[in-house]
């Protein structure tokens, strides 16, 4: 809650810190599933993870400096201490019963996807919140005239 109100503070109003909370679990959301996803079909985690880093590379690149740190920080958020344990649980319990798959090899994963999918939720949260911003003051001094 304290780094969305920062975030809110930092934008200047653009970013709500609701919005910027919603982004963040979204993110979490989609790297679970997408974790949970490559554990059932066995697809090669590094390959995820290259493909998601080259993402926040990407983003980061297009993103105010203002809100980089924040973003990056909203990733070390989603750590803590009642999320690690039951997303662990969730990855190492699904290898155990997925057929072929070893827990020691195949359910660990799923907190770095937490991690790096809620910065690129909040990169591309905060990204189209700026435009949409900008969009709506184009919009009024357009209507003005």
């Amino acid at each position: 809650m304290a780094v969305a109100r920062k975030a809110g503070a930092v934008s200047g109003g653009t970013i709500r810190p609701w919005g910027l909370r919603i982004a963040v679990a979204v993110g979490v959301a989609v790297g679970v599933g997408l974790g949970t996803v490559r554990i059932v079909t066995g697809l090669p985690l590094h390959y995820l993870f290259m493909g998601a880093y080259a993402i926040v590379i990407v983003l980061t690149i297009f993103a105010s400096r203002s809100i980089i740190a924040l973003a990056y920080d909203s990733g070390g958020v989603t750590s803590s201490t009642v999320t690690v344990p039951l997303v662990a649980a969730l990855g190492l319990g699904l290898a155990a019963n997925v057929p072929g798959r070893t827990p020691m090899l195949d359910g660990f994963g799923l907190i770095a996807f937490a991690c790096v999918f809620a910065v690129i939720a909040v990169l591309g949260f905060t990204q189209l919140s700026s435009a949409l911003a900008i969009l709506r003051k184009r919009r009024s001094s357009g209507k003005g005239t």
